[in-house]
C-alpha cells in the first residue's frame, strides 16, 4: 500500500521529503497524545521513536525495493542468469533506472542465447567429419593401410583432441538447452572408479592414483555414463596439474544424506577467491580447469552434479597437504534435477531466434537490505521469513501488560506478564533446545517470581534486571563475557535490525487466506462478550464486581497510558523474540591470542602484584595484632573508621585481580612444563592472596555494620564481594584443570543465583532483625531508616515491645491491593500494621546514620 501511494510521485527528492514529513507528523502526534495522557517521558520517548521508525520502514521499503532487486539481479547475471527482471512501477528516477536495467537484461539475454546457439551449431557441424577422420586414421594406425606412423600418430592425436572439444561443446549445449535426463541404475562405486583410473593412466602422465572407497562394497543409484564423465573430467584436471611422481587421491564414502566423492592432487592449488570461477563456461582460469584443456571440463562436471541433485565445490586441502581438492556431494537417490540456466527453457536450435526472454520478477531470494549492510557479519539475516504468529504473540503480551501493569504494584499480575513474555520469546528461539538456554529460562522464571515473593522493590528490580541479562545470554547461547555484553547491547538494536523482518511479517498477513474469516470471528466474539457482559453487569452487582476486577478502567487518560504500555512492552518482547529467532554472531572472537615471546614479560608484573598483596596483608596483620590503641596512635582513626575506609578499595582490588589473572593467562606461553608451572604458581598465589583480601573486606564490613548499623546497600555489597570470591575460586579450579571455557557461564548463572538467594533470604527482614539485635545490645538504632523498609520487614518490626513499636511502625499504612497485586510480603504484613497510621512518638531517639 505504501508503495502505491509513492509510485505517482515523480521525484526521489520529493519522496524523501514526504517520508521525513510523515515520520515527523507521526512522532509529533504520538508525543502530543502521550503528554495529554500524562505518560512519563521514560515511556513516551522510546514508544514515539519506535513508532516513527516503524512508519519510516513501512514507507521506505517501497522506495528502495527496486534498488535491492537490481542488486540481486546483477548478482544473478554474474552467474549467467539473465532471466530476472526488476519491478518498475514508480515514476521517479529509480523507476527509470529499473526500466533501463530491464532493457539491458533483455539485450544481454539475447546475446547469451546467440552465443549458446552458435556453440551448438558448430558442434553439430564438426562432429560428423571428425568422427570419420578418426576412423580412417585408426585403420591406418592398425595397419589396414600403409601408414606413416609418426605423421599418422600426430594426426590422430589432433583429431582426438578436436573430437573431445566437439563432445564438450555438445555437452555444454545440452546444459544451456536447459535440461537432460538421467538413466539411473545401481552402480558399484569401486568398479566405476577403477575403470576411470585405468582410462586416465592411458594418457601417460607420470602420476600415481590412490583409490579408496568406504565401504568397499558401496553401491549407489546413478547414471553410470554421466558419473563416469564427471570422474574422468576431475581425474584429467587433477593429473594435468600434479607434478611428476605426484599422487592423485580419489576417495568415496557414505554420508548422512548420500555419499561423497573427493579428488585431491598435489599441484599448485586454486586460490580461494577463484574457486567458484573455475566452474564457469569459457572462464578466464582455463589453466586450472580440466576437460582435456578445453576449459569446459569443470563446467560439465558441475552440470552432471546438478543433474543428480548434488553439489560440487573446491575445499581446502587436507592438513599438511597442498594442491587442489574438489568435493562432490551426491544424494542417496538422484533427484533427477533439471539443470536450469534460465527460467525459460529453450531448445538447442540451428537458426537464430528473436523471441525475448519472459519477465521474471526477482523474488526467489530476499535482496540485501540496508540493515544487512549496516550490521554486516556481526548480525546477518539469511532467508529469515516473516512470522505472523510471533508478531501476534508479542502483541498479545503487550495488550496483557497494558491491562495488568498500569496503576498496580508488583505482584501476581507482573509475574503473569513476565511468564507470558518469556513463553513467547522461548517458543520462537532457535536455541531453545540448548541446555544453557533452558537453564537460563528456568532461572529467569525464578527471578521473575520475586515480584510475587517480596515487597522490597529494590531487590525485585535487581532480580528482574538480572533475569533480563540471563535471558539475553541464553537467547544468543553465549559462551564468553564479551558475548554476554554483546547480547545485552543487541536487545535494543534488535528493534532496528528486525525492521525488515517485521515488514515481511506484515506482508505475510496479505497471503493468509483465513485472515478475513479469523478477523470476522474475533470481531463477532468481542461484540458478543461486550453486549452480554454489559447486560449482566447492569443486572447483577456481584457479576459487576467480578467484571470490574478484570476489565480495566478505560477513561481517556488511563487509555492513553495503557496504549503506551502496550506498545512499549510489545515492542520490547518483539525485539527479544527477533533476537531469539536470529541471534547475532556474538562468539566470533578476534582470533587466537598471540602469547608473549619471553616468560618475564608476563611473570614480572604478576609477581610484583603478588608482592604488593603480601605487603598489604602484612599491614592488615599488624593492625589486627597491634590492637586499637596502636591503630589510633599510628593513623588517628578508630577501628570502625579504619575498616570502613578501605572496604570499597578492597572490592575494586578483587575485581582488578580477576582482570590481571585473565590477561596473564591469555598472554602467558604454555609450550613447556616450566611455562605451565610458573603460570599455575604465580596466578595461584595471587588467587590465594585475593581470597584473603575478600575475607578481610567481608570482615571490615561486618565490623562497620556492628558499629554503625545494617542497611540494604551494605548487605548487597557483602553479597557482591562474596560473589567475587566465588569467581576467584572458580579461576583457581580452571587453573588446575587448564580449562576455563565453562567459567563465564558459571559466573553469570552463579551471580544471578546469589541475587535470587538474597531475595529468598528476605533482605529487608534480615536488615531489620540485625538492627534490632544491635539495638538490644547497644541501645542505638536508626528508627527513620527502619520506617523506610518495605512491608517484608513488618513481621520482624512487629515483635518490638509496645513502648517502642510505634517508633518503627509509624506512618505505615495498609495496602488496598486487588488480586493482581497480591504479594506475599505485603499479605503477611497486613494484619500486623495498625488500622490507622500513627505518628512517631517524641521519645524515639534515632542514632544518626553513617
Amino acid at each position: 500500500m505504501s508503495g502505491l501511494l509513492m509510485d505517482h510521485v515523480t521525484s526521489v527528492k520529493v519522496k524523501l521529503g514526504l517520508l521525513v514529513a510523515i515520520s515527523v507528523i507521526v512522532a509529533s502526534i504520538v508525543a502530543a497524545v502521550g503528554a495529554a495522557g500524562s505518560v512519563p517521558l521514560w515511556l513516551s520517548i522510546p514508544v514515539t521513536v519506535g513508532l516513527a521508525l516503524g512508519v519510516t520502514q513501512l514507507l521506505a521499503v517501497g522506495m528502495t525495493s527496486p534498488l535491492r532487486e537490481m542488486t540481486a539481479a546483477a548478482r544473478g547475471m554474474a552467474r549467467g542468469d539473465y532471466s530476472a527482471r526488476v519491478s518498475a512501477s514508480s515514476s521517479d528516477e529509480v523507476g527509470e533506472l529499473a526500466r533501463a536495467f530491464n532493457r539491458m537484461a533483455e539485450d544481454l539475454a539475447a546475446v547469451d542465447r546467440q552465443r549458446r546457439e552458435l556453440v551448438a551449431n558448430v558442434s553439430h557441424e564438426l562432429r560428423t567429419p571428425l568422427a570419420a577422420l578418426c576412423a580412417v586414421l585408426e585403420n591406418l594406425v592398425d595397419g589396414v593401410a600403409e601408414p606413416d606412423p609418426v605423421a599418422l600418430r600426430t594426426a590422430l592425436d589432433q583429431a582426438e583432441r578436436l573430437s573431445a572439444l566437439a563432445n564438450d561443446l555438445l555437452d555444454l549445449a545440452r546444459v544451456d538447452a536447459g535440461a537432460a535426463r538421467l538413466s539411473t541404475t545401481e552402480v558399484s562405486v569401486a568398479e566405476l572408479l577403477e575403470r576411470a583410473v585405468a582410462e586416465a593412466r592411458v594418457a601417460g602422465r607420470q602420476v600415481q592414483y590412490d583409490v579408496r572407497v568406504t565401504p568397499p562394497e558401496l553401491i549407489v543409484p546413478a547414471d553410470p555414463a554421466r558419473l563416469h564423465q564427471l570422474i574422468a573430467n576431475l581425474l584429467d584436471n587433477a593429473s594435468r596439474h600434479s607434478p611428476a611422481g605426484g599422487v592423485v587421491e580419489l576417495t568415496a564414502r557414505t554420508t548422512g544424506s548420500g555419499w561423497r566423492l573427493e579428488v585431491a592432487d598435489e599441484g599448485p592449488g586454486i586460490p580461494v577467491a577463484d574457486r567458484d570461477r573455475v566452474f564457469e563456461r569459457f572462464g578466464t582460469l582455463t589453466e586450472a580447469e580440466g576437460g582435456g584443456g578445453t576449459g569446459l571440463g569443470l563446467a560439465i562436471a558441475r552440470w552432471v552434479t546438478d543433474l543428480h541433485g548434488g553439489s560440487i565445490h573446491f575445499v581446502d586441502p587436507a592438513p599438511r597437504r597442498t594442491g587442489a581438492r574438489v568435493r562432490v556431494d551426491l544424494p542417496s537417490e538422484p533427484k533427477h534435477h533439471v539443470h536450469v540456466i534460465r527460467k525459460a527453457q529453450e531448445p538447442v536450435m540451428t537458426k537464430p531466434v528473436e523471441t525475448p526472454a519472459p519477465v521474471v520478477p526477482v523474488a526467489q531470494r530476499p535482496p540485501e537490505s540496508g540493515m544487512d549492510m549496516l550490521f554486516g557479519r556481526f548480525w546477518p539475516e539469511v532467508d529469515l521469513p516473516g512470522n505472523v504468529r510471533a508478531v501476534l504473540y508479542c502483541l498479545g503480551v503487550g495488550v496483557l501488560a497494558g491491562i495488568v501493569l498500569p496503576f498496580r504494584s508488583l505482584g501476581i499480575g507482573t509475574f503473569v506478564v513476565l511468564l507470558a513474555a518469556g513463553a513467547a520469546i522461548l517458543t520462537f528461539s532457535v536455541n531453545r533446545r540448548s541446555r544453557f538456554t533452558q537453564a537460563c529460562a528456568a532461572l529467569c522464571v525464578l527471578l521473575a517470581a520475586t515480584s510475587v515473593l517480596r515487597d522490597a522493590e529494590w531487590i525485585v528490580v535487581l532480580c528482574l534486571m538480572a533475569g533480563a541479562a540471563v535471558c539475553m545470554a541464553g537467547l544468543v547461547n553465549g559462551r564468553t563475557l564479551p558475548s554476554f555484553v554483546a547480547a545485552g547491547v543487541s536487545w535494543p538494536l534488535a528493534g532496528l535490525r528486525g525492521l525488515p523482518w517485521l515488514g515481511r511479517s506484515a506482508q505475510a498477513v496479505k497471503g493468509l487466506r483465513t485472515s478475513a474469516a479469523a478477523l470476522r470471528t474475533i470481531l463477532w466474539s468481542l461484540l458478543g462478550v461486550v453486549v452480554f457482559g454489559l447486560l449482566f453487569a447492569s443486572a447483577d452487582a456481584i457479576f459487576a464486581e467480578w467484571a470490574g476486577a478484570i476489565v480495566p478502567d478505560l477513561e481517556i487518560d488511563t487509555f492513553v497510558l495503557r496504549a503506551f504500555v502496550t506498545v512499549a512492552v510489545g515492542g520490547v518482547v518483539l525485539a527479544a523474540t527477533y533476537l531469539g529467532l536470529n541471534p547475532p554472531n556474538v562468539d566470533t572472537g578476534s582470533g587466537p591470542v598471540r602469547p608473549v615471546a619471553r616468560r618475564y614479560e608476563w611473570l614480572v608484573p604478576v609477581l610484583l602484584v603478588d608482592a604488593v598483596f603480601l605487603v598489604f596483608l602484612a599491614a592488615q596483620a599488624t593492625a589486627n595484632f597491634g590492637g586499637h590503641e596502636y591503630l589510633e596512635r599510628i593513623t588517628g582513626l578508630t577501628y570502625a573508621e579504619y575498616v570502613h575506609q578501605g572496604f570499597g578499595q578492597l572490592t575494586v582490588a578483587t575485581a582488578l585481580t580477576l582482570l590481571v589473572v585473565w590477561a596473564a593467562a591469555r598472554k602467558a606461553p604454555r609450550a613447556t612444563t616450566a611455562d605451565v608451572t610458573w603460570l599455575r604458581a604465580s596466578l595461584g598465589l595471587l588467587c590465594l592472596l585475593t581470597l584473603v583480601v575478600v575475607a578481610s573486606a567481608l570482615y571490615r564490613m561486618h565490623v562497620y555494620q556492628e558499629a554503625y548499623g545494617f542497611t540494604e546497600l551494605r548487605l548487597l555489597v557483602d553479597v557482591f564481594e562474596g560473589w567475587l570470591g566465588l569467581l576467584v575460586i572458580g579461576v583457581m579450579v580452571a587453573g588446575v584443570t587448564m580449562k576455563a571455557s565453562w567459567l563465564p557461564r558459571a559466573a553469570l548463572l552463579s551471580g544471578a543465583s546469589l541475587l535470587l538467594g538474597l531475595a529468598v533470604l528476605n533482605p529487608d527482614a534480615w536488615v531489620a532483625q540485625h538492627n534490632l539485635d544491635r539495638y538490644a545490645e547497644t541501645g542505638k538504632v536508626d528508627w527513620s531508616y527502619l520506617q523506610g523498609l518495605s512491608d517484608d520487614a513488618v513481621p520482624v518490626l512487629a515483635e518490638l515491645p509496645d513502648d517502642v513499636a510505634d517508633c518503627a511502625m509509624a506512618d505505615r499504612e495498609r495496602s488496598d491491593d486487588d488480586w493482581l497485586e497480591w504479594n506475599l510480603g505485603r499479605d503477611r504484613a497486613q494484619s500486623l500494621i495498625p488500622a490507622a497510621p500513627t505518628a512517631m512518638p517524641t521519645t524515639c531517639v534515632s542514632d544518626p546514620p553513617r
